[in-house]
């Protein structure tokens, strides 16, 4: 995560280099910014059961495509599609001896659709040398889907279907499998600079708060070997402890935090192209 942040500083120093050495004419008011479309990558990070204490450890790669609408100067409407992974450990919860003996671990994959409005400090136009750059803030709502995994004797296991917490099984009635399509609201921080009338580079911070706590596939009690089949997948991976020393997963002991959904946070540098008009003359 620090390298992303120190790269994406370095990338700023360059293009503002560079474009410092192109001259705006700010009286020309005749193009007007109708919006643009862009690229965005950087890195994902995963909080929550198996990343309670909010380390940066841990970083993942994140792509994404976006279509901002200008609403004036200041405001804009945006559409956003990302496609990230996320993952933990407890093995690197080396200060917590609780989480290190649970032994649990998760991968996945994320899709997600969402629309933010941008809200820009500055006044921000497109090729005015006066104008050329501000931070903003963004918030929205969106939807994702996840389908949390992890490696068990060298083969992947997909865990939602396992039902490793008792999902569906006759001891635990009330817990429903979850699903794997959740909403999430998007908040965060960005900033944005014109390199020249047809272009800009960006840098934003955006953390997802979402609605499940199962992103991970870890959220309330141990449901208990003895509900699982004998030797299954599904009672090997609900108490992972074993692999490392006596079993802890009792039934009814914590197994997560629930009372805390999981989040995610984006750290992405963004490329954009603009959509212009011009402006029609009055009649003087």
């Amino acid at each position: 995560m620090k390298r992303l942040l120190i790269t994406g500083l370095a990338i700023f120093c360059v293009f503002y280099y560079a474009s410092a050495q192109e001259t705006f004419d700010p009286e020309d008011r005749s193009l007007v910014q109708e919006g643009e479309f862009g690229i965005s990558g950087g890195a994902a990070h995963y909080f929550g059961d198996l990343n309670p204490d909010y380390h940066f450890n841990r970083p993942k790669p994140a792509f994404g495509l976006f279509f901002r609408k200008q609403f004036g100067n200041y405001v804009a409407l945006r559409v956003a599609g990302h496609f990230a992974q996320v993952g933990y450990s407890d093995v690197y919860n080396t200060q917590n001896a609780f989480e290190l003996r649970r032994n649990l671990s998760f991968n996945s994959n994320i899709w997600e659709l969402g629309i933010q409005g941008d809200f820009n400090f500055f006044k921000f136009i497109p090729g005015d040398g006066n104008h050329r750059a501000t931070p903003y803030i963004t918030f929205g709502v969106g939807l994702f889907s996840f389908d949390p995994y992890a490696y068990y004797q060298g083969q992947k296991v997909y865990l939602r279907e396992l039902g490793t917490e008792g999902q569906e099984t006759a001891a635990y009635p009330n817990r429903k499998s979850y699903a794997n399509i959740a909403a999430f609201i998007p908040l965060g921080v960005g900033y944005k600079y014109n390199l020249n009338p047809n272009m800009n580079i960006g840098f934003e911070l955006v953390y997802r708060f979402t609605t499940t706590d199962y992103l991970d596939d870890v959220s309330t009690t141990y449901a208990g070997i003895e509900n699982f089949p004998k030797g299954s997948t599904a009672a090997a991976l609900q108490d992972r402890s074993t692999e490392t020393g006596a079993p802890i997963g009792v039934a009814g002991k914590q197994r997560g935090y629930s009372n805390q959904n999981d989040g995610y946070l984006f750290a992405e540098i963004m490329l954009s192209f603009n959509i212009s008009s011009y402006r029609c003359p009055t009649a003087k």
